[in-house]
């Protein structure tokens, strides 16, 4: 059993969620010298003693804000990070990966093509990784990939409770809508959330990347169209669809996804389409540039820190789930709790009110506040 030395790392990918994540328990991250060799290859140094630790490392497989990097460096930085880890003797190394790239590439559609989530899992178990704390999934068969413990958690809880609680958007005013036929699980799971029915975008992809809406169904006149995705990347799906939900009678269109990759120009094409408002979260870092009155980004870093505060003291992760439903009904009456509050903010506030539990926001669950020695 891991005990008394959990300790957090980052790599350069998501370095500010990171951070959060480290601030909202009560810590700081761990020493570690992560940068290049002058041929460009990847270092990696850990800088402090992590004999014993039960360690964590932060890091999301996309590309850096700085433009220098990509998602390759970004996944190497990782397995660099947690080989180190493994020769130094951790305890436990558990791999924080708000996103998991190359998630698309996760089945054959045709031959001759590789099955790349895999590979990366088959990579981080082999560098040492003995769990994986991830935010939604791609596909969710992924987690079959690994022969380690793998946590799925989802942002759906924050981005239902920022509809409803500071867009009111609810109740028959509103219909969910799956961009594709492969999302209308993800979509009947968020209507339920909000209390309102779904409706599905039929697309047809001629090439990667390409998509054409080939017809709609569900009802939609008069009715604010909320589309619900996991990832935003090319923002090619989302205004062709928008234009089509439109043309179908609803009086306006909000997007809502997990991760906002915003490849290419996908924030400008979104930024100028018929879409009211994007709303995402921070498990990919976005452009300040970007942000503004229609791109929205919320905050995984409290319900990463709770997950995480969990697994150190080897508590359930599912009540976190249970929690969150508990007080997402309690927000349809008007009242917030913790894991909610402050969600809508780019920069949460840290907040622990007097006797509220810092984990889950339950009195007297017995969970204490974690110190991480660095």
């Amino acid at each position: 059993m891991a005990t008394a030395k959990p300790v957090l790392f980052a790599g350069n990918s998501n370095r500010p969620l990171a951070e959060e994540i480290a601030q909202r328990m009560g810590s700081h991250l761990g020493n570690a010298l992560v940068t290049t060799f002058a041929n460009e290859e990847c270092r990696v140094e850990i800088r402090e003693n992590v004999r014993g630790a039960d360690a964590f490392v932060v890091q999301s497989l996309c590309k850096p804000l700085d433009g220098n990097r990509s998602v390759n460096d970004s996944l190497v930085e990782m397995l660099l990070m947690i080989d180190a880890l493994r020769r130094a003797s951790a305890y436990r190394i558990t791999a924080v990966i708000p996103y998991y790239g190359y998630a698309k590439q996760d089945k054959k559609t045709k031959g001759r093509e590789p099955i790349t989530a895999k590979l990366v899992a088959n990579l981080l178990q082999t560098a040492g990784v003995q769990r994986v704390l991830t935010v939604d999934l791609h596909a969710a068969q992924i987690q079959g990939f690994f022969d380690e413990p793998v946590d799925n958690l989802t942002a759906s809880f924050i981005l239902a409770n920022y509809l409803m609680n500071h867009k009111k958007l609810s109740g028959p005013s509103c219909v969910v809508v799956s961009p594709d036929a492969g999302g209308v699980a993800r979509a009947e799971t968020f209507a339920r959330k909000l209390q309102t029915s779904v409706a599905i975008v039929f697309k047809r992809r001629p090439k990667p990347d390409v998509n054409e809406v080939s017809e709609v169904v569900g009802e939609l006149e008069g009715k604010t169209a909320i589309i619900i995705d996991d990832m935003i990347s090319t923002g090619g799906t989302l205004v062709k669809a928008a234009e089509a939900l439109l043309n179908r009678g609803a009086i306006s269109i909000v997007t809502c996804a997990t991760h906002g990759i915003f490849a290419a120009d996908a924030a400008q094409k979104l930024i100028d389409s018929p879409i009211t408002e994007i709303v995402v979260t921070n498990t990919i870092p976005v452009p300040e540039a970007v942000r503004g009155t229609k791109i929205k980004v919320l905050s995984v870093g409290k319900l990463l820190a709770d997950t995480i505060k969990r697994i150190s003291l080897n508590r359930s992760v599912s009540e976190i789930y249970e929690q969150q439903e508990i007080e997402l009904a309690e927000s349809q009456s008007g009242a917030e709790g913790p894991l909610f509050r402050s969600a809508g903010m780019d920069v949460p506030e840290i907040e622990n009110p007097p006797q509220v539990d810092p984990v889950v926001g339950v009195p007297g669950d017995g969970l204490e506040p974690i110190h991480i020695v660095s």
